[in-house]
């Protein structure tokens, strides 16, 4: 039989969840930040020879496992429940890590960030999806969106951290904390249903009684790619690989681009906090206003915040009011990827949820493996400072274009919720 359509226990409390959900995020957002937050270091490394290229490579090297960390998990999490594919994915994560504070060499450094990207990959199309089921329905993008707030507060803590122990400790040490995911394999155990489950709608919305039961064993990939779901999906997928090259750029780059601008080490990092903090509060906010039927309103908004501000950070301005920017920025990078995961989870319904973020992420992760290093070409081939920053405008646009293009019946608000159980009811392309 296959697991995740054994009958449920009982359903998972939101509190836990979104907590739950936040902690293993914010590890991730600790895990992703970090090169970004030791990238002044691994340029000065007096033996790696690190160039801005060489930095690029190791974001991209990130990112190019998170594809395959995304598709593999979200099918899993679909197919065998959420609790043991989040349980591996935990302990892999917390393995990568330790490879990376006890790497010797460039080499073995990159194959352990790849390594790093398989586990962050996997974990979050399972933590939203699990979340997702988990939340009230009255407060679905609120609850999923606290929790996708992980990311930010991890890169807050990664900022902080590196602004305290660099550059007078080893970089290497910093990666140290990102073994920590390995204690919460037991409240992972504890806490997640071993079966994948949602919340019952009171009717139908478009089935007929002549309509068959879903199939619980179909090719989740067809279905996410069937007619009436095809559009919505391809544009999911665009909008991902757009969000994340803005997420996955500025993660790699941004303290370093502060640094080009004339800031020193400390002053950067301060800039890359005040991205992370924007993240939250925007998300939280943006989150807020999904929850009254402005979904798609909001995403927009925010793809276009990030543009508007990464052009103020390019600008010579007083330092609040480009501290300001950069949180708006944060606001528009990781909040925007927030928002389209919780729009992808508000489209489908339980059985194809794991699958179509995997397979949003999965796909969408290739704007991550290029963000970074389509940053460290502009940087390499723009001599001017600011070349960096106008490099992150053109996705944000794109992506906003893109979720523009989503027809207003697109599943979203509680109407999503209250349908996500009519498996068969394709969402309006």
């Amino acid at each position: 039989m296959n697991p995740a359509s054994t009958a449920p226990g009982p359903r998972p409390r939101p509190g836990p969840a979104v907590l739950l959900g936040l902690v293993i995020l914010g590890i991730e957002g600790y895990d992703l930040f970090i090169l970004g937050a030791v990238g002044p270091s691994l340029l000065a490394h007096p033996d790696w020879e690190v160039t801005r290229s060489t930095l690029g490579l190791l974001g991209s090297l990130t990112a190019l496992g998170m594809p395959l960390g995304s598709i593999a998990a979200g099918w899993a999490g679909d197919l065998y429940g959420r609790r043991l594919p989040m349980a591996v994915s935990l302990g892999w994560l917390s393995l990568s890590m330790l490879l990376s504070a006890v790497a010797g060499d460039l080499t073995l450094f990159a194959a352990t960030r790849f390594l790093t990207g398989m586990g962050i990959g996997a974990l979050i199309p399972l933590v939203t999806a699990y979340v997702s089921e988990a939340a009230d329905p009255a407060r679905h993008s609120l609850q999923v969106g606290t929790a996708t707030t992980g990311l930010a507060i991890g890169g807050i803590v990664a900022g902080v951290v590196g602004r305290t122990l660099l550059p007078a400790w080893d970089f290497h040490t910093l990666f140290l904390f990102g073994v920590f995911p390995l204690l919460l394999v037991p409240v992972v155990w504890r806490l997640v249903p071993a079966t994948v489950q949602d919340h019952p709608a009171p009717a139908p919305l478009t089935r007929t009684a002549a309509e068959p039961a879903p199939d619980p064993s179909a090719n989740r990939l067809r279905a996410l790619l069937a007619p009436g779901r095809r559009r919505t999906t391809l544009l999911f997928w665009a909008a991902t690989f757009a969000g994340l090259v803005i997420v996955y750029g500025a993660s790699t780059w941004l303290p370093t681009l502060m640094v080009d601008s004339g800031y020193d080490l400390s002053s950067s990092l301060e800039f890359s906090i005040a991205f992370n903090v924007g993240a939250v509060l925007g998300t939280l906010a943006a989150a807020v206003v999904a929850d009254r039927g402005f979904l798609k309103a909001a995403t927009v908004t925010s793809f276009l915040c990030a543009a508007v501000a990464m052009i103020t950070l390019s600008t010579p301005q007083p330092r609040p009011v480009l501290l300001l920017a950069s949180a708006v920025a944060g606001c528009g990078a990781l909040g925007t990827q927030a928002l389209v995961n919780i729009y992808v989870a508000h489209a489908h319904p339980a059985r194809l949820r794991g699958t179509a973020l995997g397979f949003s992420l999965g796909v969408g992760r290739i704007g991550a493996i290029v963000g970074p290093s389509y940053l460290a070409a502009v940087a390499v081939l723009v001599a001017a400072p600011q070349a960096g920053f106008y490099a992150f405008v053109v996705p944000a646009v794109l992506g906003a274009v893109l979720i523009g293009l989503l027809k207003p019946g697109t599943r979203g608000g509680q109407a999503a919720r209250s349908g996500a159980a009519n498996s068969e009811a394709a969402p309006t392309p």
